[in-house]
């Protein structure tokens, strides 16, 4: 049971979103005093996202949600993809990306310019995630170099360390509670309806009592010899399906 648990994590959030159903998830949240990671894209010039409707005081938000003890992650910089994988990105997604493919000293750039937004607007950030899921090794220096040793993404059922970067896994598009591990959702809000919410709704009630927050998260990482056998068991597995399915 102490290695079992799900942390609610929100790709994303800008700006420009889906505020109807944002609005209707914080009172969720607040209803059942959950701690989401919302992950922050601090300056939002995806042309799809930019779409949505813009909240102006969404920086006054943001900062009422760090308040709540929410954790406000740092989700890309400017959520633009520039280059292609071709499936030697570090987890070996594939797809396109931000910063995969980019110098230590472009991808250094836009972190220190996404913290600068963070910091501009008094949010202290420790967390990281890529848009797409995907990175280099020069993503991860870079991350450290701007003082950030904290990545929601990767494989297995354990978090864990590696090359000093602090690894929650997150494995799954969909809202699925496996009978053990510690899970991530990845929620993009922006492409619901009613019917995703009411789901997610029905997900978080009958999932409460495992639904965990990011220092809890954090409390688990294990590099034991049976937690990174787990971990590439997992690993291999998913990767085996993506080759298979894609």
């Amino acid at each position: 049971m102490k290695n079992k648990g799900i942390l609610i994590r929100f790709d994303d959030i800008a700006e420009n979103m889906n505020w109807h159903l944002m609005d209707k998830c914080e009172y969720l949240f607040e209803k059942y005093n959950i701690k989401p990671v919302v992950g922050i894209i601090p300056c939002n010039r995806d042309s799809e996202l930019l779409s949505y409707p813009k909240r102006k005081n969404f920086w006054e938000i943001v900062r009422k949600w760090k308040s709540k003890n929410w954790e406000i992650a740092m989700h890309g910089y400017t959520h633009i993809y520039d280059s292609t994988t071709n499936k030697k990105d570090y987890f070996n997604y594939g797809g396109k990306s931000e910063f995969f493919g980019h110098s230590i000293n472009d991808q250094v750039n836009k972190i220190k310019e996404g913290l600068k937004i963070f910091n501009d607007n008094q949010i202290k950030v420790r967390v990281f995630f890529a848009p797409n899921h995907t990175y280099d090794q020069n993503t991860f220096e870079a991350l450290k170099i701007c003082g950030i040793n904290q990545v929601i993404d990767g494989y297995g059922l354990i978090p864990y360390e590696e090359n000093n970067i602090k690894f929650i896994p997150q494995l799954f598009y969909k809202l699925i509670a496996l009978p053990y591990g510690i899970q991530t959702t990845q929620i993009h809000l922006n492409y619901w309806r009613e019917k995703h919410f009411s789901k997610f709704e029905n997900f978080i009630e009958k999932n409460l009592s495992r639904i965990i927050n990011y220092d809890q998260a954090l409390s688990k990482i294990n590099n034991s010899f049976y937690s990174k056998i787990l971990n590439t068991s997992v690993k291999n597995i998913l990767k085996t399906k993506r080759v298979l399915f894609n």
